[in-house]
Parts: structure tokens; C-alpha cells; sequence
């Protein structure tokens, strides 16, 4: 008598229409792709940065990162932004849905960045939660939030070619950028399906 072969939780069922975010999730790791979706918090970034340094030990062929993050913690922003550095392979983003705040991080780390068509780019500084503590506790965690929002301009002015000044107003107005605009900033590279690479 055989034992009776356990299901996989994470695998679709037959019949099933769509399968479970693991058992998706693994099959975009094999297909050198990562799925980064929702708000970048700790987690989302060990996460991201395990997979980015995996792939970029396993072959030097491009890992394709699709990007949905309308906002998130810039410390964990940055973390995949330096795992994106770290892996030594090219990383291509693709904007798939919204990406702001916090994320516009990973966004300007990747080197090659795309935009499905009716993507939006939110160029807005990144949430802080509440802050608690003491005055001086509480006058760090400022100071090091304004020090890392300058180096997010930095990055992005970096990529875009845009001014330093223009960056900073345009953080501080939260403007909303369609991918063809997003593409005329120099925020993305292409946009997917319709033309070619920037120069």
C-alpha cells in the first residue's frame, strides 16, 4: 500500500483559476523575476534583498523586478536599493501599476526602468508613521528622515537628469506622472510595448 501523496499548499489545485502568491512567487524566482507589490516595509525588504542576492549568485543574466508600491519605509527602500547594487546583475524594474513615495528608491536603483502603459508614477515624499519618544528621540529620527530624503532626491536627479530643486518641489507637491510624462522626466526608460530604449 502507497502513501497517499500529500496536496501543496502553495500549488493550484486542478480546475483552480489563479494559484496562491507562494506557489506564484516561486515560479517568478525560476523565471528570474520578483514580484514587489504593496507597501516596502522590513519584511518585504529581507525578502526582496535574499531573492536579489540569490539570483545574482546563480547566473548573470538580468532579474526582472515588477514594481506596485505606492509607498513604504525609505530604510527598507534603500536596503533593496543596495541589494540591487550588491547582486552585480542588471535588474530591470517595470512599473505595473503605481509606484511613490519610499519605493521611487528601488525605482531609480534598477538599471534599466519600464512602465506598463497606464502605469502612474508618484513623485511624493514617503509617509512617517507617528513618531514617539522623547524630544531628542524624536529629533533624531527627523534629522535622519531628512537626511535620507535628500539622498532619494539626489538619487532621482541622478537618473533623470532633472535639477536638484525641480526634484525636491515636485517631492514636496506629490505630482502625479503618467508614463508617457514619466518617460519625458526620465523617470522610466521605455514604456512597455510601445517604443524603444532612451539612448
Amino acid at each position: 500500500m502507497t502513501a497517499r501523496e500529500e496536496p501543496d499548499p502553495g500549488r493550484p489545485e486542478p480546475g483552480s483559476s489563479l494559484p496562491s502568491g507562494s506557489w506564484l512567487d516561486e515560479r517568478m524566482v525560476e523565471q528570474r523575476t520578483i514580484l514587489v507589490r504593496g507597501r516596502i516595509d522590513a519584511a518585504v525588504a529581507n525578502h526582496v534583498a535574499g531573492v536579489l542576492l540569490l539570483l545574482g549568485r546563480s547566473g548573470p543574466e538580468p532579474v526582472h523586478m515588477h514594481l506596485s508600491a505606492p509607498d513604504g519605509d525609505l530604510d527598507a527602500a534603500f536596503a533593496i536599493a543596495d541589494a540591487i547594487e550588491a547582486a552585480n546583475v542588471p535588474v530591470h524594474v517595470v512599473v505595473t501599476s503605481e509606484v511613490g513615495g519610499a519605493a521611487l528608491a528601488v525605482l531609480a536603483a534598477a538599471h534599466r526602468r519600464t512602465a506598463l502603459a497606464h502605469a502612474r508614477i508618484r513623485l511624493a515624499e514617503p509617509r512617517v508613521d507617528s513618531l514617539t519618544g522623547t524630544a531628542d528621540e524624536v529629533a533624531a529620527v527627523a534629522g535622519r528622515y531628512l537626511r535620507d530624503l535628500e539622498e532619494l532626491a539626489v538619487r532621482l536627479a541622478e537618473v533623470t537628469g532633472q535639477p536638484r530643486s525641480r526634484i525636491e518641489d515636485d517631492l514636496s507637491l506629490g505630482r502625479v506622472l503618467s508614463a508617457p510624462e514619466a518617460h519625458e522626466y526620465g523617470l522610466i526608460d521605455a514604456i512597455a510595448g510601445r517604443d524603444a530604449p532612451r539612448a
